[in-house]
């Protein structure tokens, strides 16, 4: 079998572990996978044979001491000293979630380092080899994107996400759409939210979820509006982090997503677009929970299962139907992602 590493000491824990849940029963490829005390709490896991408690001060030495015929950095948003010897040492290929960023030059970087977030910043420049990051993303073997649609030059797809809960009809007395995420306007137009649903007419009965911490602003515009409903609407939402077994019944109950994504966000003060240069991880909570979701137009994608937000969102929540169309089992089971992703492992050794 073939021998290799997955390295996530940052960030993306949820992305690692369906790379872990993927792989785990491949009879083509062994794998060993580094995960930093947060990602294994995050993840709930304990270190066994394959999986082990790793850090910057420790990443190197474990790789020394196995030959892997390839290495996958699942995050490269600091330890950029560290990274730079793995990539300059081994096969290795990183996993790209801000194409920009992954395009920036050690200028515009050394600029960025000055607009905000300046401590943090600094330590990164003078401790952990920020200038260093173009130059990973230029010697790595490949650079890989989470969703095709992102698929250009040196990106190549890499097959993550996949349909674990099986959607099935949805008999709610009421319409319960649910938009998942940290409430944050910064991510999600929940100003756009907020007036759409002030502004319904409908008789019908809905309840509408928002499925993430909300505090802040945010959350004194949900309570406001809350008290200004009439009895057909209501909503939910939540003071504090929203555990994964909440989550997970309440995605379970939608008849359907609402995604209104930002058109831009900002990394390490990059500007990204949502579509173009970076992938919203709703993507793959519609495939995980088998829903299908209402983006923004602005949202460039071709999946079926994402419609486009009308402006008279009202007769289209109306018009939605109860059940799925597009059959999320046939297209994104385990079985046909993990041969898919052993295909994409394979084109990379």
């Amino acid at each position: 079998m073939t021998k290799i590493a997955y390295i996530e000491l940052d960030t993306h824990a949820e992305i690692a572990g369906n790379f872990m849940e993927l792989i785990q029963s491949s009879k083509e490829f062994q794998v060993d996978l580094y995960f930093s005390e947060k990602i294994l709490l995050q993840l709930n896991l304990k270190e066994n044979q394959s999986v082990f408690e790793s850090s910057s001060f420790q990443i190197l030495k474990q790789l020394s001491e196995v030959n892997y015929e390839l290495i996958i950095i699942g995050t490269v948003h600091r330890n950029f000293n560290v990274y730079l010897k793995i990539v300059e040492n081994y096969n290795c290929t990183v996993i790209c979630h801000n194409l920009n960023f992954c395009k920036i030059s050690k200028f515009n970087l050394f600029k960025n380092v000055f607009k905000q977030d300046f401590q943090y910043r600094l330590k990164l420049l003078i401790k952990e080899g920020l200038l260093s990051a173009p130059e990973i993303f230029e010697k790595a073997n490949h650079l890989l994107v989470l969703d095709e649609s992102l698929v250009e030059n040196k990106f190549k797809f890499l097959p993550l996400f996949f349909n674990k809960f099986n959607e099935n009809e949805i008999e709610n007395t009421e319409q319960i759409i649910v938009i998942p995420g940290s409430v944050s306007q910064e991510r999600r137009d929940y100003f756009k939210i907020i007036k759409i649903i002030s502004e319904l007419k409908t008789n019908s009965i809905f309840k509408f979820i928002f499925l993430g911490k909300a505090k802040g602003k945010e959350l004194n515009w949900i309570k406001d509006l809350e008290k200004k409903l009439p009895k057909n609407i209501s909503l939910k939402y939540f003071k504090e982090k929203v555990s994964q077994e909440e989550f997970d019944k309440n995605m379970n109950s939608a008849n359907f997503l609402w995604c209104p994504i930002q058109e831009k966000t900002e990394f390490f003060s990059q500007e990204e677009i949502y579509g173009k240069t970076k992938m919203s991880g709703n993507i793959g909570d519609a495939i995980k929970y088998g829903k299908t979701a209402i983006f923004p137009k602005h949202y460039q994608t071709s999946k079926p299962f994402i419609i486009k937000e009308n402006e008279d969102f009202e007769s289209q929540i109306l018009s939605l139907k109860h059940k799925n169309t597009f059959d999320f089992q046939e297209n994104f089971n385990k079985e046909k992602v993990r041969t898919d992703l052993e295909s994409v492992l394979k084109s990379l050794l």
